[in-house]
């Protein structure tokens, strides 16, 4: 394998079909649904209990810490692992590597004989990854006195963070390694594994968690950040490995590279990935300087909203290598269609779990969190953010849906026979969701310093919410100038429809749970109503994600009486 510069998109993609000359796909074969359905199936299961794993780790550090300045010295070490992960996990790291192994596994099917594309790549690849990341680890435990005083000046106990923020960077190794490995897995279409690596991730936390924190205090969740990363890790070398002894089988003669390494195509997709973390840069600084808890329940409210974004998540990890490969092979109609798919069905999941963060807000933190060290103002205060935030989550759904494909146009490599150009006007496009994003934190930093002095931490919410939704926008625009012409007003069209389901089943929410005080019960009733009028009202306005779902279940519930099936009138 080589290196040089990027090549253009019209050299990338070299047989690429344009959405506009295509006809519309039909819908997906029973085969690919079925295969859909199971992937998800697991998927959905292990990211589940991971969640759920992830919930009760939050639960023990409010239980044993509270929302203190403790917590807050933690919170700002936490932002190592919190940036390593979209970075050499879930975003960057899929981006680049999914679609990469995706065209190795093209261009293994094409040449069954020559180099393996896929043990070709692994080699170009992971011993420079491998150094990249312990040179990164070193630099980060080494530079954390510099580190907690960039991201919060006003820290009440800072030698803290910096201790635990040294603990944290010992994460960095292990979840380039689990992102590298877990991206290869999903390419060859083998969730389980990967999916599986938050429940190891959670469990080592956990364990020290509850074994350590009397002795070491809230240090004590730093090294069980740093147990958790290395079993993550572990838990997908022996999938990775089985996968890579396939190409033994391969005749080994040396034949002409299949793939070209582009070491540039890195550069846009890292920066995308920090620049959409930095916006939790903004909130710590400018938390910092707020009374103490601030950056806690700012935490505690992020982490509950994001569980109303982790299905639509799911959607997307799922489908990604679906659209990776149909890329890889040129076919950007069949991209098209299933972008436009995700974009609905992660709406539709996203904006039900948005309903019942504004309805049930109060009761779900009090039920969650409201015992021990976390105090009844801290449940108020929580609620509050989250109910803010839960403005920006349809947002953050969509960005992870239209961000993949985007990325996928132009890989990391690219195969050795396409004609080599230089078109510095495509590159530029690579740059695009940088200056998106960069114009969201704008938004952000804007709002955030304008509201902040009189709301506090709502001001911090109020702009992250602005500024992500923007970014969206602009990046919804973006996909239009990649090639993947999106129909506009048939997913606007959608969304709207969707989004009136969601503002009705949030005010239904509301007054269901507002008729009890018990925590448990008015979660339970406002989230049964958000669910019931969600699904009436969008099977109602037409949303095709909701009334399939709502039509399949009726069927379901009302089969045909048996006596009337294959029999004709009497007579005829």
């Amino acid at each position: 394998m080589t290196t040089e510069q990027p090549s253009a998109l019209a050299a990338a993609l070299p047989a690429a079909r344009t959405a506009e000359t295509d006809p519309v796909p039909a819908a997906d074969p029973p085969g690919r649904r079925d295969f859909l359905a199971k992937a998800f199936g697991v998927t959905a299961l292990l990211s589940a209990a991971g969640s759920a794993l992830g919930l009760l780790r939050d639960l023990l550090l409010a239980r044993y810490f509270g929302a203190n300045q403790g917590t807050d010295a933690f919170l700002v070490a936490w932002t190592v692992p919190e940036t390593a992960a979209p970075l050499l996990i879930e975003d960057a790291m899929a981006f680049l590597m999914v679609p990469a192994f995706s065209l190795a596994l093209v261009l293994r099917e094409e040449r069954p004989q020559g180099p393996d594309p896929v043990r070709q790549l692994a080699r170009a690849t992971l011993p420079w990854l491998l150094l990249a990341l312990c040179a990164l680890t070193a630099a980060t435990a080494l530079g954390a006195p510099q580190l907690v005083d960039l991201l919060a000046p006003g820290l009440a106990d800072p030698q803290l963070a910096v201790t635990c923020t040294r603990i944290t960077a010992l994460t960095i190794l292990p979840f380039g390694v689990a992102g590298y490995l877990g991206s290869a897995l999903r390419a060859h279409h083998c969730f389980p594994a990967p999916a599986g690596i938050y429940v190891a991730y959670n469990l080592g936390i956990l364990g020290i968690l509850l074994t350590c924190h009397a002795a070491l205090g809230v240090r004590s969740a730093a090294v069980g950040v740093a147990f958790g990363s290395l079993l993550m890790a572990g838990l997908l070398v022996g999938p990775f490995l089985r996968r890579l002894r396939r190409g033994r089988r391969r005749r080994s003669h040396r034949g002409p590279a299949g793939l070209v390494l582009i070491p540039l195509a890195i550069l846009p997709v890292a920066a995308f990935t920090l620049t959409r973390q930095a916006q939790v840069f903004i909130e710590r600084y400018l938390g910092s300087g707020l009374p103490a808890g601030t950056i806690s329940h700012l935490n505690y409210a992020a982490k509950v909203s994001q569980l109303a974004m982790t299905a639509a998540i799911l959607i997307c990890t799922v489908t990604f290598p679906l659209v990776a490969r149909a890329l890889a092979a040129g076919d950007l109609s069949a991209a098209r269609d299933r972008v436009e798919k995700d974009l609905g069905q992660a709406a539709a999941v996203v904006l039900m779990g948005t309903a019942f963060l504004m309805a049930c807000a109060p009761s779900v933190v009090a039920l969650l969190f409201e015992r021990g060290a976390f105090s009844p103002h801290d449940t108020a205060a929580t609620a509050a953010v989250i109910r803010v935030y839960s403005f920006g989550l349809p947002a953050q759904a969509l960005i992870g849906v239209m961000v993949r494909p985007y990325f996928s146009v132009r890989p990391v490599v690219r195969r050795a026979d396409d004609p080599q150009t230089d078109d510095g006007g495509r590159r530029l496009l690579d740059w695009y969701p940088v200056a998106s994003m960069a114009v969201g934190l704008l938004v952000t930093v804007v709002v955030g310093l304008g509201a902040t002095p009189r709301f506090g931490a709502l001001g911090l919410a109020a702009g992250n919410a602005a500024g992500i939704t923007t970014t969206a926008a602009l990046l919804m625009r973006g996909l239009l100038l990649r090639g993947i012409a999106l129909r506009l007003p048939r997913v606007l069209g959608g969304q709207a429809r969707l989004l009136a389901a969601a503002v009705g089943a949030a005010s239904v929410g509301t007054l269901a749970g507002e008729l009890t005080t018990d925590p448990l019960l008015a979660t339970l009733l406002g989230g049964v109503c958000v669910v019931l009028v969600f699904a009436v009202l969008g099977a109602v306005f037409g949303a095709a994600e909701v009334r399939g779902p709502v039509l399949a279940l009726v069927r379901a519930l009302n089969p045909p009486p048996p006596a009337a099936e294959g029999k004709l009138p009497h007579g005829r």
